[in-house]
């Protein structure tokens, strides 16, 4: 019975160890639920990278975005490209260094067209040089590098206005206002005292817009004398404190307040408020302001009677040349293929005409 009862066991031992190696896996091989591939999750675009499908991707470098004027053209592509392109946008604050760090990223990420509202126009040779190293084309827009750097890259282009157009519609608004009103001279001298806020002190565009509009003025019979002039660089509070500081100063002797922008007009409209003058009522003291861009708050302003006048930029048509020209190139046509616009006598260039507004 012993040697009976010993086989039952030994027996039952072998089935059980048979079971066993039957329930293993045949092979070493992954479960269903490991990933297919040894790729990182991290590998994915972030979430300011452009989205997946066949859309162009289209780099876009803002010089900064709390510019009120820059402001509308950005937001003017946003719209235009919705749909049809996919945007990377970066803010550059203001510092030619962010945006050179912006720009190198967005070669790195192998966009299709570069856009770039330089910062610093001194800088773009450097930045031509890299987007060339790179060959990506781009187009730079509203702050205007010098055309024989542009031309050291065949694929550069530039979009925006002619600075000195602005200028002199200013100038043509502010001959007509003072032709039309001898009580803006104040003191009966014949001469229009005035001061003057410059955007920048390099740009073009700042240093013709300072120029023409009292130039046309001249042209036009007003004889001028400049009281003040501040470099603002396009700010509204550091315009409205220069305002404060003049009308402490000379108080009623500023007889015209000019403007590179509107931003620095509004600032100026602000500090004469606050002592005073434009507030829209009626009787109330006034020295006229005259801007550039028709921004909504300076199309506010001249409604209420506290702004004389500005000059419209077009920041939507601009956006809109801007983004043509981009989707030509990107698809691999020519910049104006298709278009109705046309490069000035630079042969790069797409000018955007600007117009007077007076409310």
């Amino acid at each position: 019975m012993k040697k009976i009862l010993a086989l039952v066991l030994a027996t039952l031992m072998i089935a059980t160890l048979v079971a066993g190696c039957a329930s293993e896996p045949a092979t070493d091989a992954p479960s269903t639920d490991a990933p297919a591939s040894d790729a990182p999750a991290d590998d994915a675009a972030p979430a300011d990278d452009a989205a997946e499908g066949d859309l162009p991707t289209i780099g876009v470098c803002i010089y900064k975005y709390d510019d009120t004027y820059i402001s509308t053209v950005r937001q003017a592509l946003e719209a235009a490209a919705e749909g049809k392109a996919n945007l990377i946008l970066n803010d550059g604050k203001g510092d030619q260094a962010t945006q050179n760090d912006q720009i190198d990223l967005l070669i790195e990420k192998g966009v299709d067209v570069l856009l770039v509202n330089m910062v610093d126009i001194g800088a773009a040779q450097t930045v031509v040089d890299k987007i060339k190293a790179a060959d990506i084309p781009v187009i730079f827009f509203n702050r205007e590098p010098d055309a024989e750097v542009l031309k050291t890259y065949d694929k550069a282009r530039f979009v925006g206005t002619n600075a000195k157009d602005a200028g002199v519609i200013q100038g043509e608004i502010i001959a007509e206002m003072w032709a039309a009103d001898p009580a803006l001279d104040k003191n009966g001298d014949g001469t229009m005292q005035y001061v003057m806020f410059q955007g920048e002190p390099n740009n073009p565009e700042a240093i013709a817009r300072t120029e023409w509009s009292v130039k046309t003025a001249e042209e036009k019979g007003v004889k001028t004398e400049q009281l003040e002039l501040q470099i603002a660089n396009w700010d509204t509070e550091l315009a409205y404190q220069a305002m404060e500081s003049w009308l402490s100063k000379h108080g009623d002797s500023i007889e015209f307040v000019i403007a590179n922008n509107d931003g620095m007009a509004q600032g100026a409209v602000n500090a004469l408020i606050a002592a005073g003058y434009n507030t829209g009522e009626e009787g109330a003291k006034v020295v006229p302001v005259v801007g550039v861009d028709a921004t909504d708050a300076a199309k506010e302003l001249i409604g209420a009677g506290k702004m004389s006048g500005t000059v419209l930029q077009d920041g939507p048509g601009m956006a809109n040349a801007i983004f043509a020209l981009a989707m030509n190139v990107a698809g691999g046509k020519d910049y104006l293929d298709g278009t109705d616009y046309q490069y000035d006598d630079t042969g790069i260039a797409v000018r955007i005409p600007y117009q007077a507004y007076k409310g």
